[in-house]
C-alpha cells in the first residue's frame, strides 16, 4: 500500500534502526475497516470486471468509475463526511461472494503476509451487507472463510453495526454475530460506526447488552466530530464499551468516565489529521492519555484513502517533531503492548 502525507514524512525522518524497531515490534491492529483497506490494485481489477458486465451508462457503473478515479488521484477530505462519499463504488465492487473474498484476501495479505507483517494480530471489522448475490450471513461467512487461511492467533472479525440502522436490522446483525460466536467462529466483537451524527443511540442499548452477554467485545465510534452532543456520548458510554473508536471530542465528564473504566482508545492519527478532526499532533487528544498511561491502541482506520500503514502510524509516535510525537522506544513499546492487551481474542 502507498504511504503518503504525514505518515510518509514521519517514516522518511527515521533512522534504519528506528525502522527496524517498529517493523519487528509485536503489535495489534484493532481498528481497520475492511472496505477502507482494500488495495487500489485489487479495486481496479474488480472495477474492470464489474464494468465489463454492467451497462456502461448504469448509475452503479458511473459510481465505480468516479470512485476509482478519486482514489487513484487521491481524495480531498476537507471534512469527515467527504470520506463517506467514497464508499458507494467500493460497495458495488464487493457485492458478490467472489469479489468480497478476493477483496478480503487482499486486505489480510496487506496486514499479515510478508517476511515482517504489519502486525502480530489483526481485528478486521465490516458491516454485513445484503446484496443481489448474497444475504448478510453469507457476507460474513465469506469473510470468515478467508480468515481461515490464518491461525486464530493472527486474525479475528468484529461485526459492525451502523448508526442509521433500524431495530429489525440491528436484531438481525447482532443475532448473527452471537450465532456465529456460539458456533465457534472467530467473531470477537461488535462495533458501532457510520455517520457520526445519525441515529438515536437509545435504540442500540439492548442489542449491545445482548452482544456482551454472548461474550462479544464492544467497541464504539464515539464523539468523532465537534457536533456530537454530550448527551449522545453519555448514552453510548452507558453501554459499558471495552474500547472507543477515535473519541476525539470527549468533554470532561466523558473523559472522567473513560479514565475510571479504563476504556481503551483506538487512536487513528493520520485519519484524524486528514479528516481535520485534529489540527496537529501537538494538540492531538492522544496527549492526554499518554500523560496518565491510559490504555490506547494505534490503528490505521482506512489505509486506502488515508495512504498509511500500521508501521507508518507508529512512525508518527517515534519521529521527532514536527514529523511526530518524539516518543522514545520504551514508550512506543508500551503502546504496542497495550494494543495486544486490548484485543478481544
Amino acid at each position: 500500500m502507498e504511504v503518503a502525507g504525514p505518515a510518509a514524512q514521519a517514516l522518511k525522518s527515521l533512522t534504519s534502526a528506528q525502522l527496524d524497531f517498529l517493523r519487528l515490534l509485536p503489535k495489534a491492529e484493532l481498528h481497520a475497516h475492511l472496505n477502507g483497506s482494500i488495495p487500489l490494485s485489487t479495486l481496479k481489477e474488480l472495477a474492470t470486471e464489474f464494468l465489463a458486465t454492467n451497462s456502461a451508462s448504469s448509475k452503479s457503473g458511473d459510481a465505480v468509475r468516479e470512485g476509482i478515479e478519486i482514489l487513484t488521484v487521491g481524495p480531498t477530505l476537507d471534512e469527515l463526511n467527504d470520506f463517506f462519499s467514497l464508499f458507494p463504488a467500493i460497495y458495488a465492487l464487493t457485492s458478490t461472494p467472489d469479489a468480497l473474498a478476493r477483496a478480503t484476501r487482499a486486505v489480510l495479505s496487506v496486514f499479515l503476509d510478508g517476511d515482517v507483517p504489519q502486525c502480530s494480530y489483526l481485528e478486521l471489522r465490516t458491516t454485513p451487507k445484503k446484496t443481489g448475490a448474497m444475504d448478510m450471513e453469507k457476507y460474513i461467512r465469506v469473510v470468515l472463510e478467508e480468515m481461515d487461511r490464518y491461525g486464530r492467533e493472527k486474525v479475528a472479525l468484529i461485526v459492525s453495526t451502523d448508526r442509521r440502522m433500524d431495530t429489525k436490522t440491528l436484531e438481525a446483525i447482532v443475532g448473527l454475530a452471537c450465532k456465529l460466536r456460539e458456533e465457534g467462529e472467530r467473531v470477537v466483537g461488535i462495533d458501532l460506526c457510520g455517520d457520526p451524527l445519525a441515529g438515536e443511540m437509545d435504540l442500540f442499548a439492548p442489542y449491545f447488552a445482548r452482544a456482551k452477554q454472548a461474550g462479544l467485545g464492544l467497541t464504539l465510534h464515539i464523539a468523532e466530530t465537534i457536533h456530537n452532543t454530550p448527551q449522545d456520548t453519555l448514552k453510548l458510554l452507558k453501554n459499558g464499551p471495552d474500547r472507543l473508536g477515535h473519541a476525539t471530542f470527549l468533554n470532561e465528564e466523558a473523559i472522567a468516565i473513560v479514565l475510571e473504566k479504563k476504556m481503551c482508545i483506538e487512536i487513528c492519527l493520520t485519519s484524524n489529521l486528514i479528516c481535520k478532526t485534529a489540527s496537529d499532533l501537538e494538540t492531538h487528544h492522544i496527549q492526554q492519555y499518554l500523560k496518565v498511561d491510559h490504555p490506547i491502541t494505534i490503528c490505521t482506520d482506512d489505509i486506502l484513502p488515508f495512504k498509511t500503514s500500521l508501521v507508518a502510524e507508529y512512525a508518527l509516535l517515534i519521529a521527532r517533531p514536527p514529523f511526530g510525537l518524539g516518543l522514545n522506544e520504551a514508550q512506543v513499546k508500551r503502546i504496542a503492548e497495550m494494543s495486544l492487551e486490548a484485543a478481544f481474542k
